[in-house]
């Protein structure tokens, strides 16, 4: 009787432990939240959008307001499109811009909504005309020591 009863408990720890892997999946996954609520999708267009995925957060003042839907190539102008999913609590303002920002130094990227001051707001499929490309950190660095090599060159 005694043995039946610890290999009840083995079992129910395991069923446990992989239902807390499964959760923790999930969270790194980005893949909390699946169609919790209704929302409405706005396009951004992006010249470079680093490691911005699917499902990535937008955030304005930091808070969560929607996901990145998908992300596709404009094979006519060389750019990102990046249609985000917006829940319709939010409502954002016609002249409103977006970045891709990241959480961290070395952390995931997302996008920041920033409202603008216009009366009018954005509607269903509209698209966001201000935006600002990710920060290529390889980018900066190789401007900053092409500065410095300039500089040396120039003190002869």
């Amino acid at each position: 009787m005694q043995r039946s009863t610890l290999d009840l408990w083995v079992g129910l720890f395991v069923v446990g432990g992989i239902g807390a892997l499964l959760v923790l999946a999930m969270k790194v996954g980005n893949m909390s939240g699946i169609g919790v609520s209704e929302s409405y999708p706005l396009v951004a267009q992006f010249d470079n959008i680093g490691g911005l995925k699917p499902r990535a957060p937008v955030k304005s003042a930091g808070v969560v307001v929607g996901r990145v839907a998908a992300i596709q190539f404009d094979n006519e102008k060389f750019i990102a499109r990046v249609t985000l999913n917006i829940d319709k609590h939010y409502t954002f303002p016609k002249d409103s811009s977006a970045s891709i920002l990241t959480s961290g130094l070395l952390g995931e990227q997302y996008i920041g909504l920033e409202g603008g001051g216009d009366t009018v707001n954005l509607n269903p499929g509209d698209r966001i005309r201000q935006t600002q490309s990710a920060v290529v950190l390889e980018k900066l660095i190789g401007q900053f020591l092409y500065s410095k090599a300039a500089e040396g060159g120039d003190k002869k």
